[in-house]
């Protein structure tokens, strides 16, 4: 399982403060214990700077690879600043994201044939949040195959089939747990990712919902998320999920994890 660290992101009001002010202790400290906690990646995103946001995130990208050495995802619709982020990034990054809408993709798929990162992609197009499994497969399909012929190998394709907020959607989150479990059949190779936190938005006691959902998805055969890794009970249920999905062989890696004081039961 993938987890990419979500806290180094500028809608949290922390993290853009912290931008702002250039606090590139703060800002390094963040990632190290996200790297710490058991994020694979570290997601950079500094939007809200909007006709800076170029120069911002070259000084971001900068300064967490100093601190981490693990690669990043460059989070970011604006073509100048992504590009700006997959030129300074050292090794090889992730890029969140390409959607199947004809301007977003006509704008990021010459950096993805250019820099081949790995691809967050979201399953919506020019008519909007998809309402369906049939609408999120739909675009999945032109993704993937549009992808491929862009020169990306299937591995490095995440589909984010796109997360509502249950309490704004009573069928939100089996949606999502179908389509995954479809995508899965589909494309074998295929990743699917998403970030957690969507499905409770508006409600209260929100981690609750976030980790009883991520149990729901690991079973259908969703291998990464845009998580808080420093969320210990989130990560204990990453880890005994896979286990129970028989995706850990000899639950090795939970074995491993809970030697490491990563699995926690209160």
């Amino acid at each position: 399982m993938l987890i990419v660290g979500e806290l180094i992101n500028s809608s949290r009001k922390a993290i853009a403060q912290a931008l702002e002010a250039r606090d590139e202790a703060y800002l390094k400290d963040l990632a190290k214990k996200q790297v710490e906690a058991g994020a694979h990646i570290v997601d950079v995103n500094c939007a809200i700077f909007m006709e800076k946001e170029p120069e911002v995130m070259e000084w971001l990208v900068g300064i967490v690879q100093e601190a981490v050495n693990v690669p990043l995802c460059i989070d970011t619709p604006n073509v100048a600043a992504m590009e700006v982020g997959l030129k300074c990034h050292k090794g090889r990054p992730m890029i969140n994201s390409i959607t199947g809408e004809k301007k977003r993709w006509d704008d990021m798929i010459p950096l993805v044939s250019e820099y081949k990162p790995q691809v967050v992609a979201l399953c919506m197009d020019d008519t909007g949040m998809p309402n369906s499994v049939e609408d999120r497969l739909r675009v999945a399909d032109r993704l993937v195959n549009g992808l491929v012929q862009a020169g990306l190998p299937e591995e490095d394709i995440y589909l984010d089939p796109l997360i509502k907020p249950v309490g704004v959607s009573g069928t939100a989150a089996i949606e999502v747990v179908e389509t995954t479990r479809i995508l899965k059949e589909k494309y074998p190779k295929v990743h699917v990712i998403s970030g957690l936190s969507n499905i409770s938005h508006g409600l209260p006691v929100r981690k609750v919902l976030n980790r009883a959902f991520a149990v729901m998805c690991v079973q259908a055969g969703m291998d990464a998320f845009i998580a808080d890794p420093l969320d210990r009970h989130l990560m204990s249920l990453f880890y005994a999920a896979e286990a129970l999905a028989g995706r850990d062989k000899n639950c090795l890696q939970y074995i491993k994890a809970s030697r490491a004081g990563k699995v926690v039961a209160e």
